[in-house]
């Protein structure tokens, strides 16, 4: 890891760690609960040894592109001050993507003000989203996913026969 990196690992995980909502997933990624929506904090190595700290937002997962949905977004990013919402087709995702630079001049304000903007933007339009383009939030499909798990792996019943 280099030091950008390390510099960069070291106040993420110093700002946000009294946090309830942060989870670190390994020394590079990390990830904030904030109402119905997930973001997602990487940090990424450029070629110059400097980092990168990258915050994805998972809104909607389950809509597909239509024109009507490109316009939308489109729209949507021209009013954004920092930001764009992007599709990733494979998962068929709506995302809201923001990179801010990291290493020695990342500060606690800059990295707090990223992801809690970031947070609470997608809380925001991923209901909008989803009641006029259709899909499910990232919650929901957790939800639904922790559901399934348990019932697919329970072989108690709650109320045993008599």
């Amino acid at each position: 890891m280099s030091a950008a990196e390390t510099a960069t690992r070291d106040l993420i995980e110093a700002t946000l760690s009294d946090n309830p909502a942060y989870r670190k997933l390994d020394d590079r990624l990390y990830i904030v609960k904030q109402g119905s929506t997930f973001v997602m904090i990487n940090i990424v190595n450029l070629t110059d040894g400097r980092s990168q700290v990258r915050c994805v937002a998972q809104l909607v997962k389950g809509v597909t592109m239509t024109e009507s949905l490109a316009v939308d977004l489109l729209k949507l990013n021209t009013k954004l001050r920092f930001g764009a919402f992007a599709y990733e087709e494979n998962g068929r995702l709506i995302l809201f993507v923001h990179s801010i630079l990291g290493g020695e001049t990342l500060d606690r304000e800059e990295l707090i003000a990223t992801v809690s903007d970031v947070a609470l933007l997608a809380d925001e339009y991923d209901d909008k989203i989803i009641e006029k383009h259709g899909g499910q939030t990232m919650k929901d499909l957790l939800e639904e996913a922790a559901l399934e798990s348990l019932v697919a792996n329970s072989d108690v019943d709650a109320f045993p026969k008599a």
